[in-house]
């Protein structure tokens, strides 16, 4: 009997009118000082430095069948790649690539990237774009969804397309020319 009145006392509080409940707002664009939303345009070179004295690119983790695998398969990679200007790594460093790429296929090279492009000069200094997608290798164009941002990207949404400007067979070593067309405040 305790418990009818519990639940009817739960069920009555309930349709009493009261403090909202609501978890959220809407609030006006102004409040967060945004301004007119815009289309931006970047264009880099990602330098993936996985050999020599310095990489850039540390393997962190494999499955039992990524050093068999056509596809390296298992296969996680922690990077803090720089980004440049040119394609030359000695250009203007605009920023890193910080986060991590996984070899998520079995039947061809496939990265997942889980990456931010941190930025470093000029005006989007400090800010960075977060980038979350499916990376396959041997494709001439790959594009990767920007799924976020922080900084002067807050709020940002668009895509990444990468191609490869040269890559190393033997030492694993890759230089990637990106184009990058977000939206932002």
């Amino acid at each position: 009997m305790s418990n009818i009145f519990l639940f009817a006392t739960l069920i009555f509080s309930l349709l009493l009118p009261g403090e909202s409940q609501d978890f959220y707002k809407s609030i006006p664009r102004k409040s967060l000082s945004l301004r007119k939303e815009k289309l931006s345009h970047l264009h880099f070179y990602f330098h993936d430095i996985v050999s020599g004295p310095n990489p850039t690119a540390i393997r962190v983790a494999s499955s039992a069948i990524t050093n068999t695998s056509s596809s390296l398969f298992g296969l996680v990679v922690v990077i803090d790649d720089p980004l440049t200007v040119g394609p030359e790594l000695s250009s203007k460093q605009v920023g890193r690539a910080q986060g991590m790429y996984a070899a998520a296929s079995l039947s061809e090279l496939s990265f997942l990237m889980v990456l931010n492009y941190v930025f470093t000069e000029g005006k989007y200094n400090g800010s960075t774009l977060s980038i979350l997608g499916q990376n396959p290798v041997f494709s001439d164009v790959r594009e990767m969804p920007v799924v976020g941002g922080s900084g002067r990207f807050r709020f940002a949404r668009g895509y990444a397309q990468a191609r490869t400007y040269v890559a190393d067979l033997k030492t694993a070593n890759a230089i990637v020319e990106y184009n990058v067309y977000v939206y932002h405040y």
